[in-house]
């Protein structure tokens, strides 16, 4: 699937480490341009701090998506969620990963490493890259989920 290169920055906590370092080399095979926020080892940490921490650069234009990963992608997500200039999604599946970017704008994808493995990681993330906003009907909808 031929997409358009993108501007991604990836964070996890310490269970999806691993996770997040086969995605990343795989997106710039892939030709996007990826930060990544950390961690970098898999020693213990907490998953709000990452999932802020990539909300804050996503939400300030410092990347166009943003991919949170965490054991099971709850956590990641909710943290993420919690700054109003993102739109995170937390997906298992490749319809799941489609209707976030076509109902929802969303602009992070969350998933949980302990619940899928690397092949559906990435079938859901150039999903999620490839699939445009819908417009239309949910416009209204993402509108009210989003600050003035």
């Amino acid at each position: 699937m031929t997409q358009t290169p993108r501007t991604i920055a990836l964070a996890s906590d310490h269970a999806a480490v691993g996770l997040k370092a086969e995605l990343a080399a795989w997106l710039t095979e892939q030709g996007h341009s990826v930060t990544d926020l950390g961690p970098d080892t898999a020693d213990s940490v907490d998953y709000p701090d990452y999932g802020f921490k990539l909300a804050d650069h996503v939400a300030a234009g410092g990347s166009e998506f943003g991919v949170a990963l965490c054991g099971s992608g709850i956590g990641i997500s909710i943290a993420v969620n919690r700054n109003p200039g993102c739109r995170c999604a937390l997906v298992s599946d490749h319809l799941s990963a489609s209707l976030s970017r076509q109902h929802n704008n969303a602009n992070v994808i969350a998933m949980g490493a302990r619940l899928i493995g690397i092949d559906t990681a990435k079938d859901c993330l150039a999903t999620f890259l490839a699939t445009p906003f819908e417009g239309g009907r949910h416009e209204r909808r993402v509108a009210k989920l989003t600050p003035a």
